[in-house]
Parts: C-alpha cells; sequence; structure tokens
C-alpha cells in the first residue's frame, strides 16, 4: 500500500471504459452481510456485476437464496452463509468456513445493522434497545473482522468496508443507542486501519446519509426521502475498488464541523428539531423485551441498515 493508492484507483476506474481493464473486482472473494435485503441485496447484484464472486451473508436462509439465485441467473457467482451474528460462536464459525472453503477472502461489507429511533423519554425500561442494537452494529462485525484479519495480514491484502452513518457526525436526538453503536465501530475501523495499514490491508467507514430500506419505513417522516439502495451500493462498490478512509456527505462533514466550532449552538438547533420531529407510532408501540439470557435465541434482528 502506498500514500497514492487511492487517487490512482480513482484515476483507473476513470480510465476503464478506455483500457478495457476489469475492475479490481474482478476474481475477488467479497463477503457482504445483511446481505438479503436493502443496501445489502443491492450490493450483492452490483459487486458480482463488477465480477465478484459474493460470499452472502444473513440470517434469513431464503430470501438470501433468492438473492443468490437472482446473482447467478445474471452471470454472476454467490454462495450463500446464513447466520445469526449475533450468536458469538456462530460467526467464529463462519469465519473459519469462509476461509476453509475460498481459500482467502478480499473484501469484506460489514452492512448487517439495525435502527432504532425512539426518544429517551420512550426508552424508560427497554435497556434492551441498547442491546440488542450494539450486538448487531458492533459486536458482531468486529467480532467478524477480527476473524478474518489474520489471513487477509498475512496474505499482504484485503479490505472492510463498515456501514455506519452520518449521525457520528451529526449526532441526531432519538438516534442515542443507534449513533453510539456506529460510532463505536467507525472508531474501531479507524484504529484497526492504522494497525493493519503496513500489512496492505485498509478500512473504509461509509458514513451514509439516509437511505431508502425496509427499515426507514415505520418513520413517517422518512416516506419518499433518501437514496436508493442502489445508489447506496454503487458507492459501496466504489469504496471497495478505490479503498478511502472515509466516504462522507457534504451534511455530515459541515454538521460535524458545526458541532466542533459552535457546539452550543448546535444544540440548540438540534433541540428544535428533536421537538418538531415527534417520535413515530412505532417508536410509541412497545415491542416485548428479548427473551431471557438461557434462551437459545436473544432476539431477532433486521438484516440491512438504515443510515440516518
Amino acid at each position: 500500500m502506498n500514500l497514492l493508492s487511492t487517487p490512482l484507483a480513482r484515476l483507473d476506474r476513470l480510465a476503464r471504459p478506455l483500457t478495457g481493464r476489469p475492475s479490481p473486482l474482478h476474481g475477488a472473494h467479497v463477503v457482504i452481510t445483511g446481505a438479503s435485503s436493502g443496501i445489502g441485496e443491492a450490493t450483492a447484484y452490483a459487486a458480482a456485476a463488477a465480477g465478484a464472486h459474493v460470499l452472502l451473508v444473513a440470517r434469513r436462509a431464503d430470501e438470501l437464496e433468492h438473492v443468490a439465485a437472482r446473482v447467478r441467473e445474471q452471470g454472476g457467482r454467490a454462495t450463500t452463509y446464513p447466520c445469526d451474528l449475533t450468536d458469538g460462536p456462530a460467526v467464529d464459525a463462519l469465519a473459519a468456513r469462509l476461509l476453509d472453503e475460498h481459500g482467502h477472502v478480499d473484501q469484506l461489507v460489514n452492512n448487517a445493522g439495525r435502527s432504532i429511533r425512539r426518544s429517551l423519554a420512550l426508552s424508560g425500561g427497554r435497556f434492551h434497545d441498547v442491546e440488542r442494537t450494539m450486538a448487531i452494529n458492533f459486536l458482531a462485525p468486529v467480532r467478524l473482522t477480527m476473524g478474518l484479519l489474520p489471513s487477509m495480514r498475512e496474505r499482504g491484502s484485503g479490505h472492510v468496508v463498515n456501514i455506519v452513518t452520518w449521525g457520528v457526525q451529526l449526532k441526531a436526538p432519538k438516534f442515542s443507542a443507534y449513533i453510539a453503536s456506529k460510532t463505536a465501530l467507525d472508531a474501531w475501523s479507524r484504529v484497526a486501519g492504522r494497525e493493519t495499514w503496513a500489512d496492505g490491508v485498509t478500512f473504509t467507514s461509509m458514513r451514509f446519509g439516509l437511505v431508502e430500506t425496509a427499515m426507514t419505513a415505520p418513520t413517517e417522516a422518512y416516506a419518499g426521502r433518501g437514496a436508493s439502495p442502489e445508489q447506496a451500493a454503487a458507492r459501496v462498490v466504489r469504496a471497495m475498488e478505490e479503498r478511502p478512509v472515509l466516504v462522507s456527505t457534504l451534511a455530515g462533514n459541515v454538521g460535524e464541523v458545526l458541532n466542533l466550532v459552535a457546539p452550543r449552538l448546535t444544540d440548540v438547533l438540534f433541540a428544535r428539531a428533536d421537538r418538531a420531529f415527534a417520535d413515530s407510532a412505532a417508536a410509541r408501540t412497545a415491542d416485548p423485551a428479548p427473551a431471557a439470557a438461557a434462551a437459545p435465541k436473544i432476539h431477532r434482528v433486521p438484516d440491512e441498515p438504515v443510515a440516518t
């Protein structure tokens, strides 16, 4: 790796129509979590179209096989790996199986996750919101990444894309559990990338804005807003090819600067926005807490993130 690797990759992408060179993903083994719907599903199609062998991970086996079948119909290569990523030993077994069956992994897209938009006023007695969000948004991707990193470092090549959110910059109200979990992943990725740079392994944090998926649907204020999963997937594929440290939005970057130079002003502005945009009907409807710890499955988790 060198300091110019990302600019050179961007030039290569621009020149590809003239040179006829294939995408850097051609022939690569690309693991995509949360691949049964939303951003993950769209990324599977886009990466396969670029020539990658996509290794699809999600909890829902039937939906996952449907995605794989469509990839194959379009001439791509796909293998499915049903897995509950909140089950730690299952994640360890998944990493071992991926390496055993394919020898190595070139790219890992940590996309699986869940979002909770609920104010603190409605969160009393709901600490499980924090626990389940951290389980899938932070602990799961870190565990899977750590399972694959030794192989990547030994080979001297590898890349990890972590789907986070512009919320790590904006600190928007009503997303305390979600933004905290994604901020943890964002920070962990930055540290890990500095430790593995000399070994040829890089990390990208994708701080998406709003993306229309099944997870945004319960929030009435988001109806008809945001990028499509296909637009988000195109940016993920570009990040896999170019390996930037960060992919951010202009609004997120502006918000981050304002939080640094005028923190109290941004507190006032977000406090007003918090009052103006109420909790959704879904947030006001109580759902049952997870089963007791003795149960084999603690909770069920959606397979794709909403970037809010």
